[in-house]
């Protein structure tokens, strides 16, 4: 699909029906295991963190959701200066946009490529106020540029169905398979955490994983 500058257009009818869709009360479900989360998915995972640390945390995130950027403002930092850095974590990025922006937002982090798509990720969650806007083009290419996308690439980038097409199988996996129906939503070690969550809540989480 070709995401077009009308495509882009946010409205707040539009954010308004998103959020009723996925904020209906779900059924009883059993949380999965991490073995189940970490099959292959429609992308590769982005991921930070030791392969063989003892905690995983799986974060479901929409990029013009703001309680995800508030959450990669406030407890994400700290997350990742004590345990994601430290081999205690290994933290794992997926998409569920919630409408055609947050899609085309998390496209440009996967064509970053490579370290950059995460780094490209926390200062799009920063600046989120700048780009998630009624006319979001002209900021979302200012801000790609300082990761090193042309406009040509940029363009590119937005036309890319491929993409465009797994990033909704992302959602889609997540809530037929998971469950997920409001971002942000945290697996740690298999258990779901709806919502914004600070990081001393997410340490008494994690405190009896990292005493085993």
């Amino acid at each position: 699909m070709r995401i077009t500058r009308r495509e882009f257009v946010v409205s707040t009818g539009a954010l308004g029906a998103a959020a009723a869709l996925f904020n209906s009360a779900p059924p009883a479900f059993a949380d999965p295991t991490v073995e189940e989360l970490m099959r292959p998915g429609p992308l590769p995972d982005l991921v930070l963190g030791k392969a063989d640390a003892p905690v995983t945390i799986i974060e479901y995130a929409s990029m013009t959701c703001p309680h995800c950027a508030n959450f990669h403002k406030t407890t994400y930092p700290a997350l990742k200066a004590k345990y994601i850095d430290t081999g205690k974590v290994r933290f794992i990025f997926r998409e569920f946009p919630l409408d055609d922006l947050a899609a085309a937002a998390s496209m440009l982090a996967r064509c970053a490529g490579g370290e950059k798509s995460m780094a490209l990720i926390d200062v799009l969650f920063a600046s989120q106020d700048k780009w998630a806007v009624r006319e979001p083009l002209a900021a979302l290419l200012q801000i790609g540029k300082q990761a090193g996308f042309t406009q040509a690439t940029f363009d590119e980038c937005l036309k890319d169905q491929k993409l465009y097409n797994n990033i909704l199988a992302m959602r889609e996996r997540a809530s037929k398979d998971y469950k997920v129906e409001s971002t942000p939503t945290l697996f740690v070690n298999g258990k779901m955490q709806k919502g914004g969550i600070s990081i001393e809540e997410l340490e008494k989480v994690m405190a009896p994983l990292l005493k085993s």
